[in-house]
């Protein structure tokens, strides 16, 4: 299974609160707020494994599903080369639809022939790593987002098709509706090389939470 060290290492994150310390808006909201959880239990497979799972379902009917799904696998923990040794009826069992297979065979297959190395990553670009996880079935910008945000710690990570990120930005700028991506580029110029962390506050600020913790 391909663990890391956590994502955030300690001395990064306290280097990103003081430098977002220096912006007016955002200091507030750090006063306001607990400081960050930027911990990661998964491995990259099963990570993305579960972001395909709870994909347009609720927390709790998702929950169920992967927990369901999780079971069928050695610890409780999906990897690809199980993946390719359980047969089809039995992972739909777990109650997945025949289209999230389709996406997690199509995942599988890309970790199988090397496309996806999460080994790798560390050396690649946060856009090099988005294209390979976009290159997924399944798999869409937000969701590439949100794993360069909470799995691989990306310091520097706007995902601005995220709807919390924009009520959150309209909420702390006092915008009459929510901005679009460049505008959302251009309001966080000043908080760059740490916006993964702002954007972290103003979750927090739009009371949508941490969106990679299921509910």
């Amino acid at each position: 299974m391909d663990l890391f060290d956590p994502p955030m290492k300690p001395a990064t994150l306290k280097k990103a609160l003081a430098y977002l310390s220096g912006e007016p808006k955002i200091y507030g909201l750090i006063q306001q707020f607990p400081h960050p959880q930027m911990d990661r239990k998964d491995g990259t497979y099963a990570a993305l494994t579960r972001s395909i799972i709870y994909q347009q379902l609720s927390g709790k009917a998702a929950g169920t599903i992967y927990r369901r799904y999780c079971a069928l696998f050695k610890e409780g923990v999906p990897t690809w080369q199980e993946f390719f040794r359980k047969k089809r009826d039995t992972m739909l069992s777990a109650g997945l639809s025949s289209q999230k297979m389709n996406y997690l065979y199509d995942l599988s297959c890309k970790f199988r022939d090397g496309f996806i190395t999460p080994e790798k990553f560390p050396k690649m670009t946060d856009e090099e790593i988005r294209e390979h996880l976009v290159a997924v079935k399944g798999i869409g910008v937000w969701t590439a987002d949100m794993h360069l945000m909470f799995y691989l710690g990306r310091p520097d990570v706007l995902p601005t098709l995220d709807l919390g990120i924009k009520k959150g930005f309209q909420k702390l700028f006092k915008l009459k509706s929510m901005p679009d991506h460049e505008k959302m580029v251009k309001l966080s110029k000043a908080w760059a090389p740490y916006r993964t962390i702002a954007c972290w506050y103003l979750w927090r600020l739009s009371d949508e939470g941490n969106p990679n913790r299921p509910k």
